[in-house]
């Protein structure tokens, strides 16, 4: 039987990165682009270094970089980027050979499963048990009523009011679970990246909102359980938009209860009584980096 031939454009979507296989003959006519004219993203990034005598040109790139963008659905996280071909002239300036071509590229992960962590260690053998517990952890944010008893029906704010978040996360035979929020960002369209731009959350888990004057945003002490997070937020607009909506992302992650807050994992709110970061639990040292923006990174 007859073999497909090789698809012009080869996408694998990995756990952290696009990796992309372009045939040097991408039109089928037998004649090879050069690697120099295809680029990846709007960044404009190289393939690896090609080898001449290769049929195929290789991409790798994570997920966050060569201004990819991240679409967020009830169901998955899609991650778009472009691969351009812009040929270059011939010697001949009033002719061209070739026509300059896009070709769009997209990554879909599940939402709900394989989800990992660096900060979670599972200890239970064998390893088949310890990949179908990560895959079981569900993580949510829910925007709350004000009583904190359920969702709120409806996600419409004036100016004024304090909008409620409570992040969760479900887990099914893992180790007990303490969760935090690293980061909280809003923006004016679905693209986390766009501008204007505001991290409400930052730095590992610094409520920097509550830093402003005449704020009342904190996360909420106690907690209902370890493997949940409550924070208020007031509600804001950005100056000079005129259109009334906002899209919020956070970014959740967990570390094994039994583990003490620590500065990479930690929910701190600025205390206008004391003038002082304090934190939901462990000891004020782990929110001194707030003011400071010297936070280290999570892991």
């Amino acid at each position: 039987r007859a073999q497909s031939p090789q698809p012009a454009v080869a996408v694998r979507c990995q756990e952290g990165q696009f990796a992309i296989t372009v045939r040097r003959d991408l039109f089928g006519t037998g004649r090879p682009v050069r690697a120099a004219e295809l680029s990846l993203g709007t960044a404009s990034c190289l393939p690896l270094s090609p080898n001449p005598a290769q049929a195929f040109v290789t991409f790798v790139a994570a997920l966050h970089e060569c201004g990819s963008t991240l679409q967020v659905t009830p169901d998955s996280l899609i991650y778009r980027t472009t691969l351009f071909y812009k040929p270059t002239h011939s010697g001949n300036p009033l002719i061209v050979r070739a026509t300059p071509a896009e070709v769009p590229i997209e990554c879909h992960y599940p939402r709900r499963s394989n989800v990992t962590s660096g900060a979670v260690h599972p200890t239970w053998v064998p390893f088949r048990s310890t990949v179908a517990a990560e895959e079981r952890l569900r993580f949510s944010l829910r925007l709350m009523d004000d009583e904190w008893s359920g969702e709120r029906l409806s996600n419409g704010f004036q100016l004024g009011d304090s909008l409620r978040f409570q992040a969760d996360v479900t887990s099914e035979g893992h180790v007990p679970l303490r969760l935090f929020v690293d980061q909280c960002v809003a923006t004016a369209t679905p693209d986390r990246s766009s501008s204007p731009r505001y991290a409400f959350i930052d730095l590992g888990g610094c409520l920097v909102d509550s830093r402003a004057e005449d704020t009342s945003s904190a996360f909420v002490s106690p907690r209902p359980r370890p493997e949940s997070l409550r924070f208020l937020v007031d509600a804001f607009k950005f100056a000079g938009d005129v259109g009334n909506l906002l899209y919020i992302s956070c970014h959740l992650r967990v570390s094994p209860a039994a583990q003490a807050p620590n500065l990479w994992n930690k929910a701190c709110s600025f205390s206008k009584a004391s003038g002082l970061w304090a934190p939901l639990e462990g000891t004020a040292a782990i929110c001194s980096c707030c003011d400071t923006g010297s936070c280290p990174s999570p892991g």
